[in-house]
């Protein structure tokens, strides 16, 4: 024996078991405690992974055409960058130009969401009186009687007249003589509704107030927005270059990593390095379902695009697929300038079909998508992936959806098992 083995002290039982349990409890509180603190930074930290990831299998994929590792690491990095500021560059000017023309008409678009609106309220006498009585409503029916009354339109009449200035008298309706003519008191009976029981539906200026208060909250938070703004697209550059750097120097991070365990906190690095190993080849291979998931989705969205005849269908596509990996957010970034382009196209009748397409695409793709190539490439039952994903939302949002699957699919698969029954791809 060596004078190291004799002079190393052990436990008696129970003891000894007693001791390695509180161990692994305090290493895993102290590693919670860390994230815990780390949280602002999550972002960055998924961001790092996820780029860092697709590149270092790229130099992988160019180790049999290149021998020189930094040679392979400087070639995939500037095409993954070339190809994300390509992508950028080229949608930039086309949603420019579509918001230019949406703002520029915008009064038209909202006047015929309103008239579509209403005129389908008419038809439902109790969904209308739930939406005037909501708290809401009665909020957005006050800002428009005490404003720009002349821009709140009914299920059967669009007011084309200019609005009257403060203090100004309404002209007379007629022809000169003060009384409306028939044809103009028939315009009037029309500017309310009537519902089954023959009492009047004023119009609900329910799309008006929805825009009203999202140009209020933007005017009134201007600096938290553009903090978000920043912090996001800072985030974003920091996480390349982060991601490139690793890659770069994998090998000596790694010989790094791995020297702790010649140091005092030799008990940390058992316990947690090969945990956070497996949980990242785990979660590595949820982006690669999360990848077909977002060509399937982009496939989908693009038919829908090409039967609605709609402009920009590759831009469109570009941005689908982008927005695919962003779980919930993204489906109304990828949905904005497609229901958009359909409203500025054919009105308010294609742009609810546009919004039935993405939303038959976004189920198909929630409850039929997600459970089959999730279940396939994590080895996990389609129905325990939807539930999953439908209490990870619930319960932790966007930060659950992501990372609800990879989590759990760790936990059933390798951390509770003993090491000799564990998969051989965790």
């Amino acid at each position: 024996m060596t004078p190291e083995e004799t002079n190393e002290k052990t436990l008696p039982p129970p003891w000894d078991r007693i001791f390695s349990l509180t161990t692994r409890c305090f290493v895993w509180a102290l590693l919670i405690a860390v994230l815990y603190i780390l949280r602002p930074f999550l972002l960055l930290v998924f961001l790092t992974f996820v780029f860092a990831y697709i590149q270092a299998h790229g130099v992988e994929g160019l180790a049999h055409r290149i021998k020189s590792r930094p040679l392979r690491v400087f070639t995939v990095g500037l095409v993954f960058l070339g190809t994300l500021f390509a992508t950028g560059f080229t949608l930039l000017p086309q949603v420019q130009e579509q918001a230019k023309n949406f703002w520029g008409n915008r009064e038209q678009y909202i006047a015929q969401a309103d008239e579509q609106v209403n005129t389908f309220l008419a038809d439902y006498p109790s969904l209308y009186k739930a939406l005037a009585k909501h708290k809401d409503t009665a909020t957005l029916l006050t800002t428009s009687d005490s404003g720009d009354t002349s821009r709140v339109t009914n299920s059967n009449h669009v007011s084309n007249a200019p609005a009257r200035k403060p203090g100004e008298q309404p002209e007379p309706k007629g022809e000169g003589k003060g009384k409306p003519t028939e044809n103009e008191q028939g315009n009037d009976e029309t500017n309310v509704s009537k519902i089954e029981d023959g009492t009047e539906q004023p119009p609900l200026p329910i799309v008006r107030g929805l825009v009203d208060n999202v140009v209020m909250s933007f005017a009134e938070n201007p600096l938290q927005i553009s903090q978000s703004v920043f912090s996001y697209a800072s985030s974003f550059l920091m996480s390349l270059l982060f991601s490139f750097l690793i890659v770069l120097d994998l090998r000596k991070i790694t010989r790094g990593v791995q020297g702790l365990k010649n140091t005092k906190i030799e008990f940390i690095y058992d316990e947690v390095a090969d945990n956070i190993a497996g949980f990242g080849r785990v979660l590595g291979r949820a982006l690669e379902a999360q990848l077909f998931i977002a060509v399937c989705n982009t496939i989908l969205t693009a038919i829908g695009i090409w039967v609605l005849g709609l402009p920009n269908m590759l831009v469109l596509s570009t941005i689908v697929f982008f927005c695919s990996f962003i779980p919930v957010v993204g489906t109304f970034i990828s949905s904005t300038p497609i229901a958009l382009l359909a409203l500025q196209s054919g009105g308010v009748t294609t742009m609810m079909i546009a919004i039935a397409i993405i939303i038959v695409v976004h189920a198909l793709e929630t409850y039929v998508l997600n459970p089959q190539i999730y279940g396939h490439h994590m080895h996990m039952n389609p129905v325990l992936v939807l539930i999953v994903l439908t209490i990870g939302g619930k319960l932790f949002g966007i930060w659950g959806l992501v990372l609800g699957i990879p989590i759990v699919n760790y936990v059933f698969r390798h951390a509770i098992r003993h090491p000799a029954e564990r998969p051989a791809e965790a």
